[in-house]
């Protein structure tokens, strides 16, 4: 009995604790990503989960990254589910299931539906362990009708952008929605994650993520085949359709895939805070304009909301939380999401939580950094934010409280905006003045960078110090290790000269070396070895290409490339009669010239660029007759000038010009003239390094 027929006879598939059903299974994958998949097959049923990350890092893959990755899961990771784990959860589209361990180890049971059975194997053997999950394998429309209908999450993570393939008919979307509504319970939610088809990296330069085109979403997908994708406005209308009356966005940055802060309407993004935007893991790009400046703008607008990258849509009643911040590509004892939420009473705070039962020590040690720090800034100008920690069960975290004010990151960047750098260096002062003090103290919070210290009025706090050590560092440390990543995040602070930053705070450049060292060392601390994304992406990353760069070349080449004439009539040349000849290049490093002269021209001075080059001359023509340039003088240049050897191609010689102002002379003299006559010349020219002419020449 072949395999399709036996698994059509048995139906039911166990792989550990997981269960494949196969009921409606065609027998035949019609999605697949070929032999990667093969590789991520043999990965999940030979490495535990605790090795994806070397193997990440092994195979240097896209594939391998995206589905392996557990940054993919931060998503949804953070969505409140009920405690006890008793939510029932539907993901549509689990594939290999990236998301799919996250969602079992927050609810009660997670039902599956995928298409593919080799994606549903995968799925299943690296989540053998998990006891509440079902996969349903094969078409959609055929496992729908069997679906229970009360569901307390539906989840569509990068899926609902495939309706019309799947769902077909003349509103796709809208039917999947009307479809997929009436299986969720009287209180239950459904979640779309989705990029936005104007989300502001697809302006700057990205291609379209499923098409691999450059601005088709934005061009309103001329060709309406495939996937699609919608703006907030193009969800918004596709809900209200569906009869939806209830529905929250949230905005995950630098996108949803690989989610490292999320926002919501009610607390959105502030300037200099979205940094993170070359992150071309899968195809190459172009880079049109700098993203953060541009993020920076639509903040001010209040339009982010409408560039936002991606979407996660929530049907139903939104949540609690505001805003979270992921920092799990560290070392899992240091791991941790951060979270603005809303109390019972509505009143905002902070918590942070950790991702792994290590880095429960580590949030622990928060609240007792509160009690030091607070003890060595008292009777000092620098507020410590508040800390204590809280348990619910086996959950844990540390609550801080939520100060309002103005980072002095953001301060420090308007100074630097209008040209203030004083302004910007009494910030710097008053800042040193403030973290150094009691300086002595064995406590020491060694990030309190820029965007740590919050600013209203004459009140500055220091709202997170996660990395309090309990021994002294040197007050001018810390400010060098502020500035430091200060200008590391934004290339618009190199307008600073960090030479006088030093001598602000006696640093010498022994002591600078030894300081960036210590901040290596840090990162590989917290990172424990592992690479960072944007090391990975140096690894995996397509290229970036800057077509501005080529506009300032193209337009640079327009000045340096222009080709001035210049008339002698018996007094020599000189440069009130000189002239430049407008659209002389033909492209591909080609020029053509068409010439009126007058009868009392001697000889005729051409300089055909502005910069060393070197300069065939393939036609030389007086009247519509060749003229011999080889042997007759007729030829003059401040160059070295090569005759070819052939015979037959003796008046085609090639020039090379030393000098920045190159030029050739054609004598007329010998030429019959008219009153009026025509010079017709073509020549290649390529330009060249001074030192190579020299040497040519």
């Amino acid at each position: 009995m072949g395999q399709n027929e036996n698994l059509k006879k048995n139906k039911i598939e166990e792989i550990g604790k997981v269960k494949l059903d196969y009921s409606d299974y065609s027998g035949e994958d019609l999605y697949c990503d070929g032999d990667v998949e093969d590789e991520l097959l043999e990965i999940v049923k030979h490495r535990p989960p605790s090795d994806y990350a070397d193997v990440i890092e092994e195979r240097n893959s896209w594939p391998i990254l995206y589905h392996l990755s557990p940054l993919r899961g931060n998503i949804l990771d953070w969505v409140p589910f009920p405690a006890g784990k008793s939510a029932r959860v539907l993901e549509v589209g689990s594939g290999c299931g990236a998301i799919t361990g996250v969602l079992s180890e927050k609810a009660g049971s997670v039902t599956c539906v995928e298409l593919s059975r080799k994606r549903s194997l995968i799925n299943a053997y690296r989540h053998r362990e998990c006891g509440n999950i079902t996969i349903h394998v094969g078409n959609f429309r055929e496992i729908e009708p069997k679906l229970p209908k009360d569901f307390d999450f539906i989840c569509l993570t990068g899926v609902f952008e495939y309706g019309q393939d799947y769902i077909g008919g003349e509103a796709p979307y809208e039917d999947y929605l009307k479809i997929l509504l009436p299986h969720l319970a009287e209180e239950g939610r459904l979640l779309i994650a989705i990029e936005n088809k104007y989300g502001l990296k697809y302006f700057a330069g990205c291609r379209e993520d499923h098409l691999g085109t450059y601005f088709s979403g934005i061009e309103n997908y001329q060709d309406r085949k495939g996937a699609r994708t919608f703006g907030r406005n193009g969800l918004e209308q596709i809900f209200r359709s569906c009869g939806v009356e209830e529905y929250h966005f949230y905005y995950p940055y630098p996108d949803y895939k690989f989610m490292k802060m999320l926002y919501s309407d009610a607390y959105l993004p502030g300037k200099g805070e979205l940094s993170d935007n070359i992150r071309n893991f899968d195809r190459d790009r172009m880079l049109l304009f700098d993203e953060k400046s541009a993020f920076d703008g639509l903040m001010e607008e209040g339009l982010f909301p409408l560039f936002s990258n991606s979407y996660l849509a929530v049907i139903g009643k939104g949540f609690d939380i505001k805003y979270v911040k992921y920092s799990n590509d560290r070392a899992p004892e240091y791991a941790v999401r951060t979270e603005i939420a809303i109390d019972e009473e509505g009143a905002a705070f902070v918590r942070k939580c950790p991702l792994s039962r290590e880095a429960r020590e580590h949030v622990r040690g928060m609240a007792a950094s509160f009690e030091q720090l607070r003890e060595r800034y008292r009777g000092g100008r620098l507020d410590i934010n508040a800390c204590c920690l809280e348990e619910q069960g086996e959950d844990l975290w540390a609550r801080f409280a939520f100060v309002r004010g103005t980072s002095l990151a953001e301060l420090m960047d308007g100074c630097l905006e209008k040209g203030d750098i004083e302004g910007f260096y009494r910030y710097f002062r008053e800042y040193i003045d403030r973290v150094g003090y009691n300086s002595e103290y064995p406590a020491a919070d060694f990030d309190p960078i820029f965007s740590n210290v919050l600013v209203d009025g004459d009140r500055w706090t220091l709202i997170d110090y996660e990395w309090t050590f309990g021994k002294p560092v040197e007050t001018k440390e810390l400010a060098f290790r502020a500035l430091y990543c200060y200008l590391l995040e934004d290339g618009k602070r190199e307008r600073l000269q960090l030479s006088r930053a030093q001598r602000e705070i006696a640093v010498t450049e022994e002591e600078a070396q030894k300081y960036r060292a210590a901040e290596q060392a840090f990162q590989r601390f917290v990172t424990g070895d592992r690479l960072a994304m944007c090391q990975l992406r140096d690894r995996i990353g397509g290229k970036v290409t800057a077509p501005l760069d080529w506009i300032d070349k193209y337009e640079d080449s327009a000045q340096i490339n222009r080709v001035q004439i210049y008339e002698d009539k018996g007094e020599g040349f000189a440069e009130e009669g000189s002239y430049f000849v407008k659209d002389a290049y033909e492209g591909e490093n080609r020029i053509a010239l068409e010439l009126r002269v007058a009868g009392d021209v001697k000889q005729l001075r051409v300089d055909p660029a502005f910069a060393p080059c070197a300069v065939k001359i393939q036609e030389v023509a007086w009247n519509g007759e060749p003229v011999a340039l080889y042997g007759r003088k007729v030829l003059r240049a401040n160059g070295r000038i090569a005759f070819p050897g052939k015979k037959g191609d003796r008046n085609c010689p090639s020039i090379v010009f030393p000098t920045e102002d190159p030029g050739f002379t054609i004598a007329l003299g010998k030429l019959p003239r008219r009153e009026e006559n025509v010079l017709c010349i073509r020549m290649e020219i390529v330009r060249l390094p001074l030192a190579m002419a020299q040497d040519l020449g």
